[in-house]
């Protein structure tokens, strides 16, 4: 059987997983990687490649780094390439139609989320953040709207009480490589018929910001958890005490402390005040029920545990965060 002539299309780190499962299978042939171009990084600004680039190197696949995808002259080589097939996982890049329409099967998508929920750049730090018991990947066909193709092919994972997004990211990024590679040989042969999303059900996972990652001690402690293990490790959650900004790497819900909740909403206390602080842990008042804060650091210092960063940062019950 001849292997299917693939173009790669992707940039972060979720992409190279994917990247990798093409490359070592035999039915596939990959026929160059498209990343975007090397950006500036660090202190120096020093050009730096994106992790497909790096991987596609060490597989001494060729590489296309187009400023813009709509560029005519990258266009004309993706065509002089003559690809079965084009593959694009977190690109980066809006694709335009002449693109979509290029390969004889069309241009193939893994997201993670299981669609139409969380569609957009953020799907699972989100799905983290609202709570969510369970998300997954799902291989569509693109079209030109965002994230709204039919659907070929789902794997669902539950989210678990471990998981921070950099957790979630990794396995998903596998569990997509793995269903990637299943899907293509099934939907060439005509095997799977595309499903079209459903009308019902959509939500958009919008781009994460610095921002998100501000505690509101006002929000009950489970919301709080969540969005900890969501925003970890970018941007982190971070609250504020005496204008220094500390962030908070783990923590748990409390939903009891002392067996005394009334009495300290009855005396006034606001959400963010510190309850306790000592070797078992900083417990911190929340709009409903208590985080129990295990892990953290100090603006300009190291990541420790409560115990650790206590002994060099004393706290005492009645301080407040903000």
């Amino acid at each position: 059987m001849t292997p299917l002539r693939i173009i790669f299309m992707g940039t972060a780190e979720l992409s190279c997983a994917s990247l990798e499962q093409l490359a070592a299978d035999k039915n596939f042939s990959v026929l160059a990687v498209v990343t975007q171009p090397d950006k500036p990084k660090g202190r120096e600004l020093k050009l730096t490649p994106s992790p497909v680039k790096i991987l596609a190197e060490k597989l001494k696949l060729p590489v296309l780094q187009p400023l813009k995808a709509r560029d005519e002259k990258f266009i004309f080589e993706l065509r002089e390439l003559k690809p079965d097939l084009m593959v694009v996982v977190a690109y980066g890049q809006i694709l335009p139609q002449s693109i979509l329409d290029l390969p004889p099967h069309g241009c193939l998508n893994v997201h993670t989320s299981l669609l139409p929920k969380y569609r957009g750049a953020a799907p699972i730090q989100w799905a983290i953040a609202d709570g969510e018991p369970e998300t997954g990947v799902t291989i569509m066909q693109m079209d030109a709207g965002l994230d709204t193709g039919a659907i070929l092919s789902t794997r669902r994972t539950p989210i678990l009480a471990t998981d921070d997004s950099q957790s979630l990211h990794d396995r998903l990024a596998q569990l997509g490589a793995e269903l990637l590679a299943q899907t293509i040989p099934d939907y060439v042969a005509g095997k799977i018929l595309p499903q079209p999303q459903p009308a019902e059900g959509s939500t958009y996972a919008a781009k994460i910001k610095k921002e998100d990652g501000k505690i509101d001690w006002s929000r009950p402690a489970v919301q709080i958890w969540n969005r900890l293990r969501a925003f970890t490790p970018w941007p982190g959650a971070f609250t504020f005490l005496n204008g220094k900004m500390l962030k908070i790497w783990k923590g748990s819900v409390a939903k009891e402390v002392w067996n005394e909740e009334n009495m300290f909403l009855k005396a006034g206390m606001k959400p963010g005040t510190v309850l306790s602080a000592d070797k078992s842990g900083i417990i911190v008042l929340c709009g409903k029920d208590f985080l129990h804060i295990a892990e953290l650091q100090r603006e300009g210092g190291k990541r420790l545990a409560a115990e650790q960063f206590l002994t060099g940062f004393p706290l005492n019950a009645g301080s407040r965060f903000e």
